[in-house]
């Protein structure tokens, strides 16, 4: 696969990983349930790491992260909705946001999964993949549990 490839791939998870860990920084902020506050903690932690890892491939593969946001990523940014549903302070609707942005997130992985990539960057790739999973089914598990 062409560098330009991977580096839109890439450019697109760090969108991704930037919209959630931001998502998750500003709920935990505002949210009242400390649970939920702990669970915001987590994954804005593990959004940041994952940035992080997906940097340090850029840097190995000699790639440079876009500045400006992708059109993608400017167009549907996964967690713009959680500020108002946290506002509304329905536990529920927080979590609906939540799951929907983790929902985008999977997509995203998907995709790049798909792509052909060097070796490293696929395994790094799909470890994050299973970690975001593990946040989907968590968000899901904790709004099921709220209706």
């Amino acid at each position: 696969m062409e560098a330009k490839a991977t580096q839109a791939v890439l450019n697109e998870l760090l969108e991704t990983l930037k919209d959630g860990e931001k998502g998750y920084s500003e709920a935990l902020t505002d949210v009242e349930d400390h649970d939920l506050k702990e669970v915001f903690k987590k994954y804005a932690v593990q959004r940041d790491g994952y940035l992080t890892e997906l940097e340090d491939q850029m840097h190995q593969l000699n790639l440079k992260a876009e500045e400006d946001s992708s059109i993608t990523g400017t167009i549907h940014r996964a967690f713009i909705n959680l500020k108002a549903a946290v506002t509304s302070k329905s536990r529920e609707s927080i979590l609906n946001e939540c799951e929907r942005g983790e929902d985008y997130a999977i997509k995203a992985y998907q995709t790049a999964l798909k792509a052909e990539l060097p070796g490293q960057l696929k395994s790094v790739i799909e470890k994050q993949y299973q970690g975001i999973q593990q946040g989907h089914n968590e968000i899901k598990a904790l709004r099921d549990a709220s209706k």
